[in-house]
Order: C-alpha cells, then structure tokens, then sequence
C-alpha cells in the first residue's frame, strides 16, 4: 500500500471520528404498555402499565407529563413534581394507571407521554368489556 493511500485512510479515520463528535448519540426507550383485565366483563377497574425499555436515561424521557386517553369520552393526565435533572440521572420507566369502564365496548387506551407540551413518545392497547349483569348496553364496537 503506498503511503499516501494510508494518509488518506488515516485522515478519513481522523475525520468521521471528529464529526461524531466521538460520543455515540444516546438510545431513545421504546414504549411497552399492558392491561389487566385485558378482558372483563362490565362494571370492571383496569390497571394499565405503560413502561419505558431499553434505551439510555436521557433528560428527554426525564419526569414526563402523561395523558391516559380511555376511549370512553375521559382522559387523565398525570404530571410530576420532579427535581431538575443531572448527568447519571436515573428515569422513571413504569408508570401505572387505574380506570373505571362501566359499559361494554372494545376500548383504545392512548398514553402519550410529553415534555414541554411535545409528544416524545405514545403508544395504544385495547381492552375488550362484555356486557355484565345489568349493562343493557352490549358490545360497543369502535367509532360507535
């Protein structure tokens, strides 16, 4: 190999490794949520748990606001009083909701999780409600 082919490889080495700025760029968490009952019959309380995975704790994802929607015509938020964040700050990654249905309907529960009023992060799961003993109003299909 001739010696400027290896000052060019090396400049090229050089170069990249400069413009990375030599840090690798954080690893944003992916959204995983689960429900139980997944399948109930009305009146019933769910408990949702939407959990951050995976990921690096970066000051993005860092004591965020969440909005429950429950696809019944409630929402709920749930916004935290945290202490400013410092380098090898520890996030949050669990974070649980409960919610009363006391109709039938397959339902679409919405967490959207934000950070100075932006969306960073959202993600959905359905919950299936039958009609219980004394719900007259049988299985809600969704749109209806």
């Amino acid at each position: 190999m001739c010696s400027r082919t290896v000052v060019a490889a090396a400049v090229l080495f050089l170069a990249a490794s400069w413009s990375s700025g030599g840090d690798p760029k954080p690893k944003k968490p992916s959204l995983e949520m689960r429900v139980s009952p997944r399948m109930a019959f009305s009146p019933v309380n769910i408990l949702i748990v939407a959990e951050l995975k995976g990921g690096d704790d970066i000051e993005e994802y860092y004591c965020p606001e969440i909005e429950w929607d429950w696809d019944d015509g409630g929402k709920s938020v749930h916004e935290a009083d945290c202490d400013p964040f410092e380098s090898g700050t520890t996030i949050e990654r669990r974070f649980s909701q409960e919610h009363f249905y006391s109709r039938a309907g397959i339902y679409t529960v919405k967490a959207s999780f934000r950070k100075a009023g932006k969306t960073i992060l959202a993600g959905t799961i359905k919950v299936t409600v039958r009609a219980g003993v004394g719900d007259p109003t049988g299985i809600r299909e969704p749109g209806e």
